[in-house]
């Protein structure tokens, strides 16, 4: 079924509606013809959507995902069909700062989604943010779902492995249909975290400082372009029908890991930048190496990224320009 057809006019929760990967995703929705509601977590406070038009296409409700009451009222009175549980605290940084704030969004937050999706008359179909980085250090492969055993050592790795593993459990206790994605580095417009390398890199070159590598540069990372994570979101819901997914977790990439100096390099070459980064060799707490293995989602789901990693930069490259010159926040 065509995914314009299928979303028509169904009712969806997107918690993080207007965060980086829930703001591109919630663009999508609308663009399909879905009636969504957005969880947000502060009702004060500029937009965050990458495009300032997309909030008066969303329904709001405003409150934390771990607030049990607010997820039961909102699935209840919106009719919800389909739910997206992306709200999640992202940061490496903030985690190894305040592992105990993570811990409650991240991990609460999910059991809090799944308990009231359990309890919902409505809800048919649940798909659960994971991360890449609940696998932990794999050395010398490709994580794959089935051959890699969930081995998060750090604070953001754990919490999103502890979410991973919750979301499994309400399948297998409770036959939730419930599936789980684990994406690679996302990036594109509308991130506004600029500790992260491209948009740091980028905000650096627009302001002629070098930009910064907190790393000693060679950390390698599958860095995912946030329109094709959010296709890749959507595409598992839709398959949902088939309970043989249910429970699955399944990593999507764009197949091209990279090394953080790679990636510097190469905003810096399409930025036509002379400015050399500053390797300040801090980074403590991370996984040093991470590739992903997308077979499961090529062979179930006929899944495969559609933005060249240099096309999808530029595109990033572009909305940030437009953003800094004040221009209106679109892709």
């Amino acid at each position: 079924m065509p995914i314009a057809h299928f979303w028509r006019d169904k009712n969806v929760l997107v918690t993080g509606a207007s965060g980086f990967l829930g703001s591109w995703l919630t663009e999508a929705l609308i663009d399909a013809q879905a009636n969504v509601v957005g969880l947000i977590r502060d009702r004060q406070g500029p937009s965050r959507y990458h495009s300032e038009g997309l909030r008066e296409s969303v329904t709001e409700v405003y409150g934390g995902v771990e607030n049990y009451e607010l997820m039961e009222r909102s699935m209840n009175e919106y009719e919800i069909e389909i739910v997206f549980h992306i709200a999640a605290q992202p940061l490496v940084t903030v985690s190894n700062r305040n592992p105990l704030s993570t811990f409650e969004s991240n991990i609460k937050g999910t059991w809090t989604v799944l308990e009231a999706c359990r309890r919902s008359s409505t809800v048919k179909r649940l798909v659960i943010a994971s991360s890449d980085k609940a696998y932990g250090e794999v050395k010398g492969r490709s994580y794959k779902e089935n051959g890699s055993a969930l081995g998060a050592q750090f604070p953001y790795d754990v919490s999103k492995a502890c979410a991973d593993l919750i979301a499994q459990s309400y399948y297998r206790t409770f036959n939730l249909p419930v599936a789980v994605t684990r994406c690679g580095n996302l990036f594109g417009g509308g991130d506004l975290y600029f500790d992260r390398i491209i948009p740091g890199t980028i905000r650096s070159v627009l302001r002629n400082e070098p930009p910064i590598i907190r790393s000693d540069g060679t950390y390698v990372r599958d860095y995912f372009f946030v329109k094709d994570a959010a296709a890749a979101c959507l595409q598992l819901a839709q398959e949902l029908h088939r309970k043989e997914l249910w429970g699955q977790a399944f990593n999507f990439s764009g197949n091209n890991p990279k090394s953080v100096l790679a990636v510097t390099q190469q905003v810096l070459r399409l930025m036509k930048s002379d400015l050399k980064p500053k390797i300040l060799n801090q980074a403590r707490h991370e996984i040093k190496h991470q590739t992903l293995s997308t077979d499961k989602a090529s062979r179930l789901l006929k899944w495969r990224p559609q933005y060249p990693f240099g096309e999808a930069l530029q595109e990033t490259i572009n909305w940030y320009r437009n953003y800094f010159n004040g221009s209106s926040r679109t892709a």
